[in-house]
């Protein structure tokens, strides 16, 4: 997929709604410096492209009694596309799981399970983590604290992409 370019107003378009989806159209455009028709266009057209994916509420994982979170990494004893494919497909089904990521190095797989406590991490491990074929090794990292947590990506950061990348809106 080519990487779309986003042009100073659309970057601060997103990053508003990063910092609060739930603002209005009006309030949107306001921050922006845009009257809301060709505001609500330039969403319209994000939205269109895959940028902007969905809209969600963020929830207190411990006040909604999620409170452990567990990283675990996965290697497989084949790196066939079969095995690749029935690994992602019953992650797809565990709700426990929050984030999976295949990755390099001596793992290949890091996910992010969220759970009530011990011995439901147990439970997934035994009821569908342990008896998923082809898994060879399941490594658990309990986290004591989490320090920083955010859904928002750091678009001051990505250099604009010039002439390599798909304008987005015009």
């Amino acid at each position: 997929m080519p990487k779309a370019t986003l042009d100073e107003i659309d970057r601060r378009i997103v990053a508003a709604l990063q910092a609060d989806g739930r603002m209005t159209s009006l309030d949107l455009a306001q921050s922006v410096g845009l009257s809301p028709s060709p505001c609500a266009r330039r969403v319209r057209a994000l939205e269109s492209a895959g940028i902007i994916k969905g809209y969600t509420a963020v929830v207190d994982q411990a006040r909604v009694g999620l409170p452990v979170s567990v990283f675990v990494s996965i290697r497989l004893e084949r790196q066939r596309e079969e095995e690749l494919d029935r690994f992602a497909d019953a992650v797809a089904r565990w709700p426990e799981v929050v984030d999976c990521y295949l990755m390099t190095g001596p793992r290949d797989y890091l996910m992010r399970v969220v759970v009530e406590d011990l011995e439901s991490y147990e439970r997934f491990l035994r009821d569908k983590l342990t008896r998923l074929g082809g898994v060879a090794s399941i490594e658990s990292s309990f986290a004591l604290k989490q320090l920083k947590r955010s859904d928002a990506l750091p678009l001051a950061a990505a250099r604009p992409s010039g002439s390599a990348g798909r304008k987005v809106v015009g």
